[in-house]
């Protein structure tokens, strides 16, 4: 079938633009099959140049609407201009479409012929190879990853062997398969493609049967909080009191529970403006056998402030937020931006980074891996704490996205974390999503979202480290560098091989004329 080129761009802008609803809270996970297929059948047969243009409008439409959250924390707790906050979220989709472009650039300019070789082995290995990239390029944006999708399904169940990068890979083969099935009218290929993505599925299937991780000792009763704290009001310093107060009596409610977590900078004053409180906090943990998680930020001697977790009560250790969000945590470039645009005048966006190799948090016996916020989106520094830690545990004020699909989505990767490593996870947030997620990536409990309270519960420490805690994401990433090279190497070899001749064909028999 030949489609005019523009018709070709347009399906590559709607496959994009369908993608994100493969992701949470939407979860029409079959997309994140159907949606890459639409692509590599565009990219097939085209020029690099429009490979390159297919795959920027595709990125245009999965980041443009599957980021679009990012405009509510510029414009509505910014106070910039809605103009402003449509251009800046417009750029970051700009920049992230460039890297299926590169993609598409690539796979036409390696494979200019296509064939069955090229979509089942470069293909998958290319988009690995750019979700990969994206992870960590300037410090990184793993967001929309095609193997956060999968959560919920047989293809999920290989993220304690390969990590969400395998899963991703999982999910362009059977794209792959899928066009291979439906393409053409050969009975072979069409039936080899059927048996394949039924194989890697049965055997997704199988793989989650196994457990990777043990009990580590009986269930621990938690209480996480969520103060619902309108980020308008959060900084301010008449509210201040009212708020510390609130998450005081929260604590209290909850003093039958070993382990209270408070969210992310819950307390909004730095460690050494409340330490009267935190004082008092501690006496009274300790006095009820209760070990409490304090989200709040923390300035040393030199005038650097951190976003941290500090443990107090029946606990020990001060955890320094590791991986910091660019124009969140702290202003790049910023002698030439702070000024310029309301957003990047907030307050408490100068962080700096802690320690890459802090130890886990204990909390009343437990060990715990703290992230906070974004850096629950970064499996390989979820991983560096593991086997030592027990528990996962999340805290995050997604408050800044309101009631976009930004705070769904960023709790399913952090879901995908505790299927990576086989622990379950603790999730604390300001205005939700708040939850209890077992080793194997599944709700146990959840929180309405904007509503204050403690969602309560209990976590199973686990002991042991799955195939991905031990190895990372490096070995998926080493493994689609050498089927790529190796899939080159063999379409060069079939390129050079001269055309088999064509038979001569039979010399035409005189006609016979009876007489």
């Amino acid at each position: 079938m030949n489609l005019r080129p523009r018709y070709g761009d347009l399906l590559a802008l709607a496959a994009g633009l369908a993608l994100p609803l493969a992701f949470a809270p939407f979860g029409l996970f079959p997309l994140a099959i159907a949606a890459p297929a639409l692509l590599l059948w565009l990219w097939r047969g085209a020029t690099p140049r429009r490979a390159l243009w297919r795959g920027a409008l595709f990125g245009a439409g999965l980041f443009g609407v599957g980021v679009n959250w990012v405009h509510v924390s510029i414009h509505v707790y910014g106070h910039s201009s809605l103009a402003v906050a449509i251009g800046l979220a417009a750029l970051l989709a700009a920049y992230l479409a460039l890297f299926p472009a590169l993609t598409g650039w690539l796979y036409a300019r390696l494979f200019p012929r296509g064939g069955r070789l090229a979509e089942l082995a470069a293909f998958p290995a290319l988009w690995v190879l750019g979700e990969w990239l994206r992870g960590w390029l300037f410090t990184g944006f793993p967001w929309l990853w095609l193997g956060y999708s999968q959560t919920d399904t047989p293809l999920g169940q290989l993220a304690p062997l390969t990590g969400v990068l395998g899963v991703s890979w999982a999910c362009a083969l059977s794209a792959a398969l899928l066009l291979t099935l439906l393409r053409g009218p050969h009975a072979t290929p069409r039936l080899a493609a059927a048996m394949g993505v039924t194989l890697l599925w049965a055997a997704a299937a199988l793989i989650g049967r196994v457990e990777w991780t043990e009990p580590a000792g009986a269930p621990v009763e938690v209480a996480l909080l969520q103060g619902n704290v309108d980020q308008d009001l959060k900084w301010s310093a008449e509210e201040r009191r009212g708020i510390i107060d609130r998450y005081l009596e929260l604590t209290r409610q909850n003093w039958d529970r070993p382990v209270i977590i408070w969210p992310e900078t819950a307390l909004p004053a730095f460690r050494h403006q409340v330490p009267k409180t935190l004082d008092e906090l501690d006496a009274e943990a300790k006095a009820h056998g209760a070990g409490v998680l304090v989200g709040l930020p923390v300035m040393d001697a030199d005038q650097r402030y951190y976003n941290s977790l500090l443990a107090v009560g029946d606990g020990d250790g001060l955890y320094r937020k590791r991986h910091l969000v660019p124009f969140g945590d702290y202003l790049p470039l910023a002698g030439l931006l702070r000024g310029l645009i309301n957003f990047f005048d907030l307050p408490m966006s100068s962080f700096s980074a802690g320690a890459p190799d802090q130890p886990p948090l204990r909390v009343n016996g437990l060990t715990l891996a703290p992230s906070v916020c974004y850096e629950i989106a970064f499996p390989d520094e979820v991983r560096s704490l593991l086997p030592a830690a027990q528990v996962l545990v999340n805290v995050s004020n997604d408050a800044w996205f309101g009631t976009s699909i930004g705070p769904h989505q960023h709790f399913q990767i952090a879901r995908m974390r505790a299927l990576e490593t086989g622990r379950w996870l603790l999730r604390a947030t300001n205005t939700g999503i708040t939850a209890i997620v077992d080793h194997r990536g599944r709700v146990q409990r959840r929180a309405p979202q904007f509503q204050t309270g403690a969602l309560t519960g209990s976590a199973e420490p686990r002991a042991g480290a799955t195939p991905f805690v031990r190895t990372g994401t490096l070995p998926v990433a080493t493994a689609a560098l050498l089927l790529l090279v190796a899939a080159w190497a063999g379409a060069r070899r079939l390129r050079s091989r001269p055309p088999r001749p064509r038979p001569a064909p039979a010399p035409e028999r005189p006609m016979e004329i009876p007489d």
